[in-house]
Parts: structure tokens; sequence; C-alpha cells
């Protein structure tokens, strides 16, 4: 039986069709469209919550898409170890859902930033990054004006000793420098995953950096990783 990717529709979201795109046609997987009532992901194998701006980003990113129907059906697809995404406003719906530690405040210059930025591989110990190297440098597209990731020292310290940073904001040669730091995440944050390491939150945008077109492929090589540990055709 193939496997099957989900990728989740919100009231506002804008990222479904391109995370549709690159799963189905760069990356050749069986996918639908799942619609923010619906409950039932039987049948689903890689779960991505799209970004865009869910319920028009009211209140505060992700704070009304957490309630949505299918977000029940997520957290019990999450915690029974099944892998899902949460990219840009997906990573934020992710957080408030409480399925991913800290928070996300407005840009550190209170500006929505919209261009390429570089991201840093810490671990490869994950099912996200596989086949890639620790220290590697990938270049994506950000689309964000709340992606600043926060959470508290303790929280932090937590994060550090579980080994759940998955990516860091980098410049080309792979230093941290602050101005690399677009945002002003806490740590250069770019991604981080749960502890069991099934659940992704990131806010630079892979699904868009797909085809050479786009000017990058390097979105191709995390989802290489993510297709060879499920076994997804």
């Amino acid at each position: 039986m193939s496997k099957q990717i989900g990728v989740i529709i919100f009231p506002g979201s804008n990222c479904d069709h391109d995370a549709y795109h690159a799963m189905k046609s760069v990356m050749g997987a069986e996918t639908k469209f799942l619609w923010h009532k619906d409950a039932d992901l039987s049948g689903i194998d890689l779960l991505i919550v799209p970004g865009g701006f869910s319920y028009g980003d009211y209140l505060r990113s992700g704070a009304i898409a957490r309630f949505s129907p299918i977000m029940n059906a997520v957290v019990d697809f999450a915690n029974a170890g099944n892998p899902v995404m949460g990219i840009c406003n997906g990573f934020q719906i992710l957080l408030e859902a409480g399925l991913l530690p800290g928070a996300m405040l407005h840009n550190e210059k209170l500006r929505f930033i919209c261009k390429d930025v570089h991201v840093r591989v810490e671990k490869t110990d994950s099912i996200f990054t596989s086949k890639l190297k620790k220290n590697d440098v990938l270049r994506f597209p950000v689309s964000h004006g709340e992606g600043n990731y926060f959470i508290d020292q303790d929280g932090l310290k937590s994060l550090q000793d579980n080994d759940q940073v998955l990516f860091r904001y980098c410049d080309k040669n792979g230093e941290t420098t602050e101005e690399a730091n677009i945002n002003g995440s806490v740590d250069h944050i770019a991604g981080i995953t749960n502890k069991q390491g099934n659940v992704l939150g990131m806010m630079p945008h892979p699904e868009r950096a797909m085809e050479k077109l786009l000017g990058s492929e390097d979105g191709k090589i995390l989802f290489d990783s993510v297709f060879n540990e499920l076994q997804i055709a």
C-alpha cells in the first residue's frame, strides 16, 4: 500500500498548494488535502501543517486554528508517534496546540520579513535530517511577521539537553552571527522537534525551495530524508 501525505487547509492558509505541489509533483508522493473541519486522518503517513495566515492571525498567529476540529486528530496523530511537519504558520499552530514548547513573538524589528535565509543543520539523528550532515547550510525562503521564537531559560536548557534544536539561523558560511538571526529568535532557533522527535516546527519554507526555477532545491534534500525514513516512494 502506497504511503500518503496529508496537507491541512485552514481558512487563510496560503502555502497549502505549495506544499501539495512539492509533495505531489516534485516528490511524486500520493498527497491529499485535509479540510480544517475533517477529523479523520486514517491512511495518512506524514502530516503537513502549512504556512499562511490561518483565521487571519486574529488574536495571535495560530491561536484560533488551534481550536479547529481537525486539531484533536492532529494531537492524537502526533502523540501516537506519527510524523508531523509544521511550517511557518504551521509551526505557530503546533506551539499553540502544545505539541511543541515555546511561543512566537513579533519579529524583533517589528517588520514582516520575506527573503531567502540560511539555516544550519544541528543534528542528523532525526527523520527530518537523516540524509544531511551536521553543520550543513541550507537556503530557504522565509515569509513571516511573527517568527521571533521565544522560550524561557529553563525551557531553552530543556531543548538543548534533549537535543531538540534542528535548525539555527546562520550566514552562508554557517556562522550564527547577530545579523543572520533575522527575527531575534532565542539561540538563533529556526526549527525544533518535540522530545520524541516526530513533530517538527520550522519557520523557513522548505516547500518553496524544491526546484531550480525557485532558486534553491535544498528543500528537496530535507524531504528526501523524511521520505527515506518513512519509506515513501
